[in-house]
């Protein structure tokens, strides 16, 4: 009995500071968040109770309606690149290719680069003035004069292919190790009995290759709509709102990016903003989970 009460002491001690945390940076934020959402709060003075007023504003708030459709644009052009190409060089490394293990390294090294770091870069780099990327382009004659990439027409563009940049790395590691689990063996039947290398992609990686598929999509589709961070370090959200996503707009709404920005800093409001995108990215992922359940399963 007593080396069981001190076996329960030892395990509690080892989940003391996981405990502690989840509670202090997890639980409790969300507590005052769902409380604050039925208050006018600006952060300072005192919280006045409005009730649904912070929701019935939500539906009349263009720019955050704004923002989730610039959200479903910048996460459709993401996954529409990231995943095939993270695949695509997934599939070539897994193949006995000289140096490999290097071109893996340098393919996820952008992964482990500070996010704003890398974001800095790229601004310098797409440049209307004085950019790497228009200043190859003029050099080889392939435009007359420099393209706003940060502009109107071409920002959201810019973004998403920063954002491929910085996701390829980690799905093609995801997707390289599903792809190691699938027994040769399978592989050597089919070359037996004639198949080529565009038969058994299609009919042993792929089906194989499905329930890691599932997964890697679904922490894509996250990541896709959470994310803002290069956008906040790249555009801001602009020009005129092109780039404004749902987690951008309510981090000015919590915590102002400049004093130019159109949005205040509004903790009720914020809090309530909050809650309606968990309820939009649980949605999306719920329904993808649900539409995606077959995928379980390996025949």
């Amino acid at each position: 009995m007593i080396y069981k009460w001190k076996r329960l002491g030892e395990n509690s001690l080892f989940l003391a500071p996981s405990i502690i945390l989840t509670l202090t940076l997890g639980i409790y934020p969300l507590i005052w968040m769902l409380r604050y959402m039925f208050y006018d709060y600006a952060g300072y003075g005192e919280a006045l109770f409005t009730g649904l007023d912070n929701f019935s504003r939500l539906l009349r708030d263009t720019l955050f309606w704004e923002s989730v459709g610039n959200t479903f644009i910048f996460a459709g052009g993401k996954l529409l690149l990231t995943l095939p190409l993270s695949l695509l060089l997934a599939v070539i490394l897994n193949g006995r290719l000289r140096g490999s293990n290097l071109l893996r390294g340098i393919y996820f090294m952008p992964t482990v680069i500070s996010t704003a770091v890398i974001s800095v870069v790229f601004y310098n780099i797409f440049n209307s003035y004085n950019g790497m990327v228009n200043t190859v382009l003029m050099k080889l004659h392939l435009v007359s004069q420099p393209v706003d990439w940060l502009g109107p027409k071409h920002a959201m563009l810019t973004v998403i292919l920063v954002a491929v940049w910085g996701a390829v790395g980690n799905y093609m590691l995801l997707f390289l190790a599903g792809l190691q689990s699938i027994p040769q063996d399978l592989y050597e039947s089919a070359s037996i009995d004639g198949a080529n290398a565009g038969r058994c992609f299609w009919n042993i990686t792929l089906p194989m290759l499905a329930p890691v598929a599932q997964m890697v999509i679904m922490l894509a589709i996250i990541a896709s709509l959470k994310g803002y961070e290069s956008i906040m370090v790249i555009t801001e959200g602009g020009p005129i709102g092109k780039t404004e996503v749902m987690y951008l707009y309510l981090y000015k709404l919590l915590f102002p990016v400049s004093t130019g920005s159109p949005v205040t800093q509004q903790l009720g409001y914020g809090s309530a903003v909050g809650f309606a995108t968990a309820v939009i990215v649980g949605a999306v992922t719920g329904l993808y989970f649900f539409f995606s359940r077959k995928m379980n399963k390996v025949y």
